[in-house]
């Protein structure tokens, strides 16, 4: 009889353990799903308040994010895979509008699509460089504001002073309608006094048997903008000119930087439009 009360309460004690075990674990997955649950509320507001997602696609998600409440089963693992594939769907889309040039948009001063930078102010030169230039030379690294520099300090073109002026041969001409401007950003940035502050854009057409003193002559402006370091470090300014016309010839003016009286950083400088089409092409070219 003893022994028969032992194996009972063995078994009974065995039953304990295990309810105990289990209790811990599925406290363990409790403490897991509050943790995703907390981090998911987190990454929701990050989306809303960065400047990663337009208001547009903030909305969109937030409808996504309300469709998922009515699903069945809501706080649980299936309902968490639906909320991760709509951010998933969020994310992809801005990939794939930062695999198209950051904004999405043509840049026709891109400088491996073909545009180049034909003049500029003085360069400012480092007392380490040996690079000769002279008042009407182009120094090598004036392209480096026609390309990407993905946001990594130093990958800009320098000109001398707290002024100066670039000149940009667009890819092909164009209808102009807004222009970028591009420094370094805040959370990287060494010193963002030498980021251009008032700027001035003109443009012209110039064919390939006019002499470069039609400049003076056919050059009008486009826009005057002001660079502020409170916003996001590629910024936008659209062209308020209802006929400005083809062009394929821009000239930016920095008036004055951020401060600094040495030199003046242009990181990027980007120009947007549209092409015209072929028969008002064939007009301009006869």
């Amino acid at each position: 009889m003893g022994a028969k009360v032992d194996d009972v309460m063995g078994r009974f004690r065995r039953e304990l353990t295990r309810i105990k075990d289990a209790g811990g674990k599925l406290e363990s997955e409790l403490r897991e799903l509050v943790a995703r649950t907390e981090n998911l509320n987190k990454s929701v507001g990050a989306l809303g308040g960065s400047d990663l997602l337009s208001k547009e696609e903030y909305d969109l998600f937030l409808e996504g994010f309300k469709r998922v409440k009515s699903v069945k089963g809501f706080g649980g693992g299936s309902s968490l895979d639906v909320i991760t594939a709509v951010a998933r769907e969020i994310v992809m889309k801005e990939i794939e509008k930062h695999a198209a040039d950051g904004l999405g948009r043509v840049d026709y001063a891109l400088g491996p699509s073909g545009a180049w930078v034909v003049r500029h102010s003085k360069a400012y030169i480092c007392k380490r460089s040996w690079i000769p230039t002279g008042p009407f030379s182009v120094h090598p690294d004036a392209q480096k504001m026609l390309e990407p520099s993905f946001g990594e300090p130093g990958k800009c073109f320098a000109l001398n002073g707290s002024s100066g002026f670039v000149e940009i041969k667009l890819k092909t001409g164009i209808i102009p309608e807004d222009v970028t401007l591009e420094h370094v950003a805040k959370s990287v940035a060494f010193d963002r006094s030498t980021a251009p502050r008032d700027c001035r854009v003109s443009a012209w057409f110039e064919g390939l048997e006019d002499k470069p003193s039609v400049r003076d002559e056919r050059m009008f402006p486009l826009l005057e903008f002001t660079y502020d370091l409170e916003r996001s470090n590629a910024q936008t300014f659209d062209i308020d000119v209802s006929d400005s016309g083809l062009i394929n010839m821009v000239r930016l003016d920095i008036t004055s930087n951020h401060g600094n009286p040495d030199y003046t950083c242009v990181y990027r400088f980007r120009v947007h439009g549209h092409e015209p089409d072929h028969l008002f092409m064939n007009v301009v070219d006869q």
